[in-house]
């Protein structure tokens, strides 16, 4: 095998991790259940596949920052609701913000490009341009958020 064909692992494992958060966040959301208590049941289930640390780390970021993360997302989605979007793009919202404003170790370009991926894989053909848009305005100001935050 050579270097091309040699899995990188920081940034698979990460986007890895970035699906199952979206996917556990959205679940929850579907059964309005609360993440962290589904996602501690997917990591003591017996035979289930592992949950990497970063999924945690996201879940458990983006149920403690809701709050503020919901108020950032309704204030810069131009024209649009938290109710109207569509709940996979509102799961991949919110965890492009907590990326963007509570995960230090991820450059702000990474965590838009990363949503827009995730959005793109998992959502609708129109979705990808608007995380961006709304991503792109919060990334904007997001050294003003954070200083608030």
């Amino acid at each position: 095998m050579n270097a091309d064909d040699t899995p990188r692992r920081g940034s698979t494992g990460r986007r890895a991790s970035r699906r199952r958060a979206v996917e556990i966040l959205y679940e929850a959301a579907q059964r309005a259940a609360d993440p962290v208590t589904l996602l501690s049941e997917r990591v003591g289930a017996t035979g289930a596949e592992p949950i990497g640390d970063y999924t945690i780390t996201l879940v458990e970021g983006v149920s403690a920052q809701r709050e503020h993360i919901d108020e950032v997302l309704a204030e810069h989605a131009q024209g649009w609701s938290l109710t109207r979007m569509p709940p996979v793009d509102l799961a991949v919202l919110r965890l492009g913000v907590y990326e963007l404003l509570w995960a230090s170790d991820v450059p702000d370009p990474v965590a838009i490009d990363e949503a827009v991926g995730l959005a793109r894989e998992l959502s609708t053909e129109d979705s990808p341009r608007f995380v961006n848009g709304v991503l792109g305005r919060i990334g904007n100001i997001a050294d003003r958020l954070r200083a608030v935050l």
